[in-house]
């Protein structure tokens, strides 16, 4: 940055940027697990193909994906939270980035739980 009038415009710029987060109440939402845990167990490919699938279906607009700390089920990593408004929030487990496109085209697009990769599959 070289001048004050720079930073103003970058702050500008980030302010703009969140509140098109907070217009969209409607909005999607895919949480990753990127604790330390989970990047072990392989969740930065997983969010790579979210984000990739998301972007590469136009989805951007009404789908957010975003990292977030240890979900606190280490054993099930890479662990990803799903929040559609007006849904029960869905908790996928042991996640790949393959089983990654397929929650995208039937929960996220086709509005179909992936009953076969969330916690109460690997758990009852």
């Amino acid at each position: 940055m070289k001048s004050l009038a720079e930073l103003q415009a970058i702050r500008e710029k980030a302010k703009a940027d969140l509140n098109l987060r907070k217009e969209n109440p409607n909005a999607a939402r895919i949480y990753v697990g990127m604790a330390t845990c989970g990047i072990a167990a392989g969740a930065r490919p997983v969010l790579n193909a979210f984000t990739e699938e998301i972007a590469k279906r136009g989805l951007t607009d009404s789908v957010t994906v975003t990292q977030t700390g240890c979900i606190g089920i280490c054993q099930y990593e890479p662990v990803v939270e799903v929040e559609i408004p007006g849904e029960e929030k869905v908790t996928y487990v042991k996640m790949t980035p393959d089983m990654a496109k397929k929650v995208v085209n039937d929960h996220i697009v086709n509005k179909n739980v992936v009953t076969e990769f969330t916690i109460g599959a690997f758990t009852d």
